[in-house]
């Protein structure tokens, strides 16, 4: 199994117990805000590099 796959298995199994464990817009909060607030805490230049590597990947 690729590394890829088990931070995508990780990610399925909390968001399902998140849903389990606490109300839906709580849930649906932390999911899309706990990725959020790690973009926001990025530099500038981090930011860049993160966007430039995602087009790389997309093949542009």
């Amino acid at each position: 199994m690729s590394t890829r796959a088990k931070v995508a298995a990780g990610g399925v199994a909390a968001g399902v117990i998140l849903l389990w464990l606490l109300p839906f817009w709580a849930a649906l909060l932390v999911m899309v805000g706990v990725p959020v607030g790690a973009y926001l805490l990025l530099d500038p230049s981090q930011r860049r590099r993160l966007r430039g590597v995602s087009r790389k990947q997309l093949g542009r």
